[in-house]
């Protein structure tokens, strides 16, 4: 299995705070043989759910350290429930820490939700958007950064219900973060599908978060449940409006690193991979755009 590098162009914009760069891709256990067997791969980092590999031997094990050891490689957590009402599963952070130092893993990131309340959910609900959910939630970050000896991120998650809420979505996040200094996992799919569903515009909405906070970001693609109803699938292609969305994240921020999302009706590799490309393209054009800017020229 080889690793492809994307164009210098775009790793040249990047920055070193960044845990990766380039461009990533969820690996989910469909994708283990096909990916395994390509003779090239044009990916620089994978994702994982933690929560999907702990525990793991035997022979999945070992397919997995083969992709561990070839792939930088980042966590996005499923159930740690950091806005829930029940206490946070110590077990779990400490499992947790455990595989990231395991397998090198280069940052853990979580959802802005909960999913929890003296059983699991299995659904991402979401926060009151209160000054209170603000204190509570960020104590609840701090904890974890403290036992993981790291900092975290948090991303911004699709919702379909605003209980309580007192503050803008964008001011609670950027609350949160600030309260709980923590990291940002910006998903551009998440605020096009919140836009359209809350009535807000996903690009002030990107234009309002901390550039400084941001590890890296997802794209992925969603479901028209109506005109004004999407719902955050990740079983579909990425759509023009939010290839469009990215870009604009791009301006604002530089080429940061990008991670397709792709949970369920997981197309051949030629088509995962013409999509992955799409984000090498822009990722390229947004370093030449800010090398012009600076004087410098790219090959």
């Amino acid at each position: 299995m080889k690793t492809s590098v994307v164009n210098s162009a775009a790793k040249k914009s990047a920055s070193a705070a960044f845990p990766v760069e380039g461009v990533g891709l969820g690996l989910r256990r469909a994708l283990m043989g096909p990916l395994s067997a390509a003779p090239s791969v044009p990916i620089d980092f994978l994702e994982v759910a933690p929560e999907n590999w702990i525990p793991m031997g035997g022979s999945l094990g070992k397919q997995f350290r083969a992709f561990s050891e070839r792939f930088p490689m980042v966590t996005h957590g499923l159930s740690l429930s950091l806005g829930g009402p029940s206490a946070l599963d110590m077990t779990l952070v400490k499992s947790i820490k455990q595989f990231l130092q395991e397998h090198k893993v280069r940052c853990y990131t979580e959802h802005l939700s909960y999913c929890s309340d003296h059983g699991q959910l299995y659904d991402l609900m979401p926060i009151p958007f209160t000054e209170e959910a603000v204190h509570y939630v960020a104590a609840r970050i701090r904890t974890v950064q403290d036992v993981l000896e790291q900092r975290i991120g948090i991303e911004h998650v699709s919702y379909y219900a605003a209980p309580q809420q007192e503050m803008a979505e964008i001011d609670f996040i950027n609350a949160v973060l600030e309260e709980a200094d923590c990291g940002l996992l910006l998903d551009v799919n998440n605020a096009y599908v919140n836009g359209i569903n809350h009535g807000y515009d996903p690009y002030d909405f990107i234009a309002a978060l901390p550039a400084e906070r941001i590890m890296y970001v997802h794209v992925a693609g969603h479901y028209d449940e109506a005109e004004d109803l999407k719902v955050d699938t990740h079983g579909s292609d990425v759509i023009d409006p939010v290839w469009g969305l990215l870009e604009f994240a791009y301006e604002k921020f530089g080429a940061l690193p990008t991670l397709l999302e792709r949970d369920f009706n997981i197309p051949p590799l030629p088509q995962l991979f013409a999509e992955t490309g799409q984000i090498v393209q822009r990722q390229v054009h947004a370093g030449r755009v800010a090398g012009q800017r600076a004087g410098r020229q790219y090959d």
